[in-house]
């Protein structure tokens, strides 16, 4: 699976608005440490048509090591983070997931068809 880098973000921003790419390596900088930081001190980021994300606290809970049967000890309750998708971010991979599906569904017909013929069905 492909993914999406930092610098790809920059160099991306920088071709589509003619920036220079320190200029705007520092600015989306600069942004991620300001959600980091507003996270850190207990601040929700809303970022209308992508998402929310909130810093939220786990309850404590149970853990088991899997080599030491019988043990257990407690996990203790940690800050997370959070990410509720914005309704066009959440349009958008529903269409991914629809097609993804389709995809998948058409690869088992093609498998099952592949089958069939070989085993002189």
């Amino acid at each position: 699976m492909a993914k999406l880098t930092k610098r790809d973000i920059v160099v991306a921003i920088s071709n589509q608005t003619g920036m220079v790419q320190h200029e705007v390596f520092d600015v989306v900088q600069r942004t991620l440490d300001k959600i980091t930081d507003s996270l850190a001190n207990n601040i929700a980021v809303e970022l209308r048509n992508f998402g929310v994300f909130q810093p939220r606290l786990t309850k404590p809970r149970v853990g088991r090591n899997p080599n030491q049967p019988g043990s257990s000890f407690v996990i203790p309750p940690r800050v997370t983070v959070k990410f509720k998708a914005g309704k066009i971010m959440r349009q958008r991979v529903e269409k991914l997931s629809r097609e993804l599906k389709e995809a998948s569904e058409r690869t088992e017909r093609q498998k099952n068809t592949a089958t069939q013929g070989h085993n002189g069905g």
